[in-house]
């Protein structure tokens, strides 16, 4: 059985754009690609996307992206 996930730890593209020092949402997709470290989203259906908030906030400290 998968680990319950906080509602309030959840992060959407405008959010994860955010964290990561970007001002806009569409450069997640460049850094997904360019980053095999990169978290992966928890819920990926569609349009629908989105990550751990804690997982981006220590990726982005690791790369000194704060």
């Amino acid at each position: 059985m998968a680990e319950p996930i906080d509602p309030d730890d959840l992060a959407d593209l405008v959010d994860v754009a955010e964290l990561i020092g970007l001002t806009n949402q569409r450069g997640v997709s460049v850094y997904r690609r360019r980053y095999a470290d990169f978290p992966e989203p928890v819920i990926e259906r569609g349009r629908c996307v989105l990550w751990l908030r804690s997982a981006v906030t220590a990726w982005a400290v690791a790369h000194g992206r704060t």
